[in-house]
């Protein structure tokens, strides 16, 4: 398990006194043992009941699934939810829906409040869907929520439950390699997501998801994290075949995958990448941004 990393709010205790309280930060999923199996299932959607609640969480679910063509004022890539949240947001170790309601609200580092459920979603829509967030009250916004409600029924509330996110994997020793990782990427991945990582398309609608290029998840997307997309790829990639890739390869292909550009993080400081990355990227977990790579600037955008 990595250390909790906390910080520290001030309110008052009865008087002008302030007294720190640790806040857990969810900047990034965590959980526990990756051998831990998972003891909770979410419904089946034979039990979805026959009224305005059933018809709502079927609308959250058709938004999960084609986010792209039927929110297209809210998604600039050619991503869907389910493209990170596999299994229609079931699948354990995938960042499920079901380990993910019940921990909000919490606090995130990452833009230093307390988000709501809704909050947190529309941080996906800004960064991994390179999009324009719907607003927390909106029609849209509400089905995601109670689909996300629905997956999680019965879970319990605030507690870690096995399967919640993607399992952590170590660094190699040795780090990782750019070379192997275009190998590995090319026999593993390439028959899917393209030899550029364009992904694949039928009748202009994207059937597998790009890794790089315009049309990817944006600089400040958490799988540009390399040990995100590394903890990702080892549990669930090649789609069918998950844990068949070494932690070596994981961490060699996701350091592959995130050398390549992408939209530019839109939480850009002045124009300066080197700006941003001392703000946003300098401590947040192992990736290239700002950095160089073989003389030339990773982050740039497109």
């Amino acid at each position: 398990m990595k250390p909790i990393i906390a910080a520290v709010l001030l309110v008052a205790v009865g008087s002008s006194q302030a007294a720190p309280i640790a806040m857990e930060d969810q900047s990034q999923l965590k959980v526990g043992q990756a051998q831990a199996t998972p003891q909770f299932s979410p419904p089946a959607e034979d039990q979805l009941p026959d009224n305005a609640f059933g018809q709502m969480v079927r609308e959250g679910h058709a938004l999960f699934v084609d986010t792209r063509r039927l929110m297209p004022e809210a998604v600039g890539n050619g991503m869907n939810c389910s493209n990170c949240h596999l299994d229609q947001g079931r699948m354990a170790f995938s960042a499920p829906l079901w380990g993910a309601y019940p921990m909000y609200p919490a606090y995130r580092k990452k833009n230093d409040k307390v988000n709501t459920f809704a909050e947190r979603i529309q941080g996906c829509f800004q960064f991994s869907m390179n999009g324009k967030p719907p607003a927390a009250d909106s029609q849209q916004m509400t089905a995601l929520s109670v689909y996300s409600y629905w997956l999680s029924t019965q879970a319990p509330t605030g507690v870690e439950i096995a399967g919640r996110g993607y399992p952590e994997v170590a660094q190699p020793k040795g780090g990782y390699d750019f070379k192997r990782g275009q190998q590995v990427y090319q026999a593993q991945c390439a028959i899917c997501h393209g030899d550029k990582g364009e992904g694949q398309q039928v009748a202009g609608e994207y059937v597998m998801p790009p890794l790089w290029g315009k049309d990817s998840y944006n600089w400040g997307a958490g799988m540009h994290r390399i040990n995100t997309a590394a903890s990702f790829i080892k549990y669930n990639m090649p789609l069918g075949r998950p844990g068949s890739l070494s932690d070596q390869q994981a961490w060699d292909v996701a350091a592959w995958i995130n050398r390549h550009e992408r939209p530019q993080d839109p939480r850009l400081v002045e124009g300066s990448v080197e700006k941003t990355r001392v703000k946003f990227h300098a401590n947040d977990g192992v990736n290239l941004y700002g950095q160089k790579v073989d003389g030339v600037v990773i982050g740039q955008g497109m």
